[in-house]
């Protein structure tokens, strides 16, 4: 079972998103965006990238996360294969991406993923777990 799902808003893309812990629960956010962006089984973990953000709240820690890793693609056409999240405190998280560099002749783009947005951002503990709800541009 994946640990996200998606939820129709109108033109845009929703994720509610489950972790057993706040690190799993980023780390299932970021590769939730991968996994709708390609095909996670033709990307491969060459490469390593440092993923390093801030933010005032666990909804702006996640955004800035989520903003962070969606540039490795947008921005730089990196793809990311797998992702553990290293630190995590109340306003920072440290975390290292492994992934591969976009190639048209081995991946194919799914879904293209503009944005994420702070509209209806989420994060809570959980009885289970973490749980987070976060929306995209798409």
């Amino acid at each position: 079972m994946k640990p996200y799902n998606t939820f129709d808003h109108t033109a845009d893309l929703g994720l509610a998103i489950r972790g057993t812990s706040e690190e799993d629960l980023f780390a299932n956010a970021a590769f939730a965006v991968f996994d709708i962006i390609t095909d996670l089984g033709r990307v491969e973990p060459r490469e390593t990238r440092r993923v390093l953000v801030e933010g005032d709240s666990p909804e702006d820690l996640l955004i800035n996360f989520l903003r962070e890793v969606l540039y490795l693609y947008n921005g730089e056409r990196w793809l990311l294969k797998e992702i553990r999240v290293i630190k995590i405190d109340e306003k920072a998280l440290e975390a290292e991406a492994r992934g591969e560099p976009f190639d048209g002749q081995k991946h194919e783009i799914c879904k293209e993923i503009k944005a994420v947005t702070y509209h209806q951002a989420q994060v809570r503990k959980t009885p289970d777990g973490w749980a987070a709800r976060v929306i995209f541009d798409v």
